[in-house]
């Protein structure tokens, strides 16, 4: 079996959602299509996709292989374009999208350090809250953070994301501390509200008697919500309430004591922060440049600590 074959055609029947489909932009039968399936999921010991004679599903397990399939085929186009650029100079327009809180404090600064070592890159940046469509609106690549569903963009994840109650220690001090999730439901807690994200509420791991864990969910109350995180976390500095945030916006308030994380045992796991763009069999140098540059400042534990509050 040509494994990198393989993976190929397990990403384009992914992304197109049909044999015949990724079969007749790759000008093969279907039936080839199929026995490249056939024979990656016989090697790996697992099903990667559900199909029938109306629609191809990915499994749980396919969609955790497609990610890093999406990633390794990112890999070997870049190593090829790597020898072919042979230390060409970056130059061109990058357009890049970020959602607003993360991007002003996380992708923006980092604009004129990029350009400074790339002079010859122009740079726009959009920053915006809503799932941008990176093809039809003409962008590069996308900052996001979360959950990504979209399967059609391959996504690079730069760093993980987790989210943390906090309070002014003053805060703390006034009103006690949560000793487990519920107790959150007697504290004033400062929420986004209804109409924007996080649905579902604020999530926790619990554990069970028989050593299990469940990822639970809930939805406090409080006297002030918002539908901006920014406003949300200028509150809880102010002492206003307990808030649910972001590691990357909150990390650099703990390190100065602005503010103290509360339920650190009881914390979700984290999702991730991702760089996605569209697939393409080369990428641009300059896009290149860029992904590498994140992942440099990003990987940086350092990083997070010392980012402006």
């Amino acid at each position: 079996m040509d494994k990198l074959k393989a993976f190929e055609s397990f990403v384009s029947v992914a992304q197109k959602g049909s044999l015949t489909a990724a079969a007749k932009a790759e000008g093969v039968a279907p039936a080839i299509m199929g026995r490249r399936l056939d024979s990656l999921e016989e090697h790996l010991g697992v099903k990667l996709l559900v199909r029938t004679t109306r629609r191809i599903t990915l499994t749980h397990e396919g969609t955790a292989f497609l990610e890093d399939c999406q990633r390794l085929l990112s890999d070997v186009a870049n190593a090829e374009a790597s020898v072919s650029a042979g230390g060409l100079r970056a130059s061109g327009h990058l357009r890049i999208t970020a959602p607003a809180g993360f991007g002003r404090r996380h992708v923006a600064p980092l604009v004129p350090k990029f350009h400074a070592l790339h002079p010859d890159v122009s740079v726009s940046l959009n920053l915006s809250d809503r799932v941008v469509d990176l093809a039809a609106e003409g962008f590069d690549c996308a900052v996001r953070v979360g959950d990504l569903p979209d399967s059609s963009l391959v996504s690079v994840r730069m760093a993980d994301n987790r989210r943390l109650c906090v309070a002014t220690p003053e805060f703390v001090q006034r009103f006690g501390r949560p000793q487990a999730p519920n107790d959150l439901m007697r504290f004033r807690c400062l929420t986004l509200s209804s109409d924007a994200s996080q649905t579902r509420g604020w999530a926790f791991r619990v554990s069970h008697a028989n050593g299990g864990h469940e990822v639970i969910h809930l939805r406090p109350s409080g006297t002030m919500d918002c539908s901006d995180g920014q406003v949300l976390h200028d509150w809880c500095l102010a002492g206003h309430g307990i808030a649910w945030r972001s590691t990357w916006e909150v990390e650099a308030d703990i390190k100065l004591g602005r503010l103290v994380p509360l339920l650190e045992e009881f914390a979700a796991p984290p999702n991730g922060i991702y760089t996605v763009f569209s697939q393409r069999k080369h990428l641009p140098l300059r896009l290149r440049l860029w992904i590498d540059f994140l992942k440099d400042h990003y990987a940086q534990p350092q990083y997070w600590s010392s980012a402006a509050a």
